[in-house]
């Protein structure tokens, strides 16, 4: 992959430091005051009172929420917590945990009644069928990737599925049935988005979205979905950053503890089994390096992976910003 290494060198430094994870390192209290202007100005610039955060329990949405309450108030951000049939128990529990602790407004709407005039469950379950045929009533499922450093030429998606007995089943979806789940899942991520918009728009407020830098970067997120919003307070701090800014915030420990989730299907599904080559902290080292213009010679021992395994990984974050290139483009006006 010399190409990749050479185009990460061409804006590196020749003073730059060895890599370590310590390029990591963060000044939270620096960091939040700067995010914390940044919000006010947008906010008055917007001409808007306040700010809305869908608070999902996890460490991203809470760091938001804590920003906001420290830029303008508790009274003037307003926690939206929306849980659907295939959420955990712990999260609509870590939601309002979060929301107990920032001490803010908020309202909690269960989006499974609209998902199911939407047809979310039903389309979904149609095309887990055309792979899975004895999918149905009672079986949990969740979408997975093959890890990177398995070494797999072509990281195709599968379904899993888990019968009322217990039964686990597997099966290599077909393109049809993979965009057929994403398709039909996507209404969760949207629908939630239309109620941040809606307490946005009765509360003259506006809507702070919550993706850190891998999230971002990477396309991990839905297009009109949560990828939407007004503000994005976080999205050029690395997920590691972004734990030391929860700690520094007194985010509770408890959400601060709980591995990274998609909480999108109802099987457990941790996010790099679902889209990331790594865990975030693996991940946030070679998107640095890589940003940063380091080989993946210099980047692996701090990694804890070979040379090797960072070039994969490397292959991986360039194909996903191809990816997301159409996620984060703007509307084309074809008279400009």
């Amino acid at each position: 992959m010399p190409h990749l290494q050479e185009k990460a060198r061409e804006g590196r430094s020749p003073e730059a430091p060895v890599f370590s994870p310590a390029l990591l390192d963060l000044d939270c209290a620096a960091e939040t005051e700067r995010i914390v202007r940044a919000l006010r100005a947008r906010v008055r610039g917007f001409h808007r009172q306040g700010l809305v955060v869908a608070l999902s329990g996890g460490v991203d949405s809470s760091v938001v929420g804590a920003l906001c309450v420290r830029a303008l108030g508790r009274e003037r951000v307003f926690g939206l917590l929306m849980p659907e049939r295939d959420s955990s128990a712990e999260t609509l529990a870590l939601s309002r945990l979060i929301v107990s602790h920032l001490d803010v407004p908020h309202a909690e709407e269960d989006i499974t009644p609209i998902l199911e005039a939407f047809g979310c469950y039903r389309r979904r379950d149609a095309a887990i069928r055309a792979v899975i045929p004895a999918y149905g009533p009672g079986y949990t499922c969740k979408i997975a990737l093959p890890g990177v450093l398995e070494g797999e030429r072509y990281r195709l998606f599968s379904v899993v599925v888990r019968s009322p007995a217990g039964e686990t089943a597997r099966a290599r979806l077909t393109p049809e049935a993979y965009l057929g789940i994403v398709a039909a899942t996507n209404f969760k991520q949207r629908t939630r988005k239309t109620l941040e918009y809606h307490h946005a728009d009765r509360l003259n407020y506006a809507v702070a979205g919550t993706p850190n830098r891998l999230e971002y970067e990477q396309g991990f997120f839905v297009k009109q979905g949560d990828g939407a919003a007004d503000v994005k307070p976080i999205a050029h701090l690395y997920k590691t950053q972004v734990y030391a800014l929860a700690e520094f915030l007194g985010i509770p420990e408890e959400i601060r503890s709980r591995p990274p989730t998609t909480d999108t299907y109802s099987m457990p599904q941790t996010q790099e089994e679902f889209y990331f080559a790594l865990p975030y902290a693996g991940m946030d080292l070679c998107l640095c390096g890589l940003n940063n213009g380091y080989s993946a010679a210099e980047v692996a021992p701090a990694a804890g992976l070979t040379p090797e395994q960072v070039e994969r990984v490397y292959r991986d974050i360039e194909a996903k910003r191809r990816a997301a290139e159409y996620l984060l483009a703007p509307p084309l006006l074809v008279g400009d």
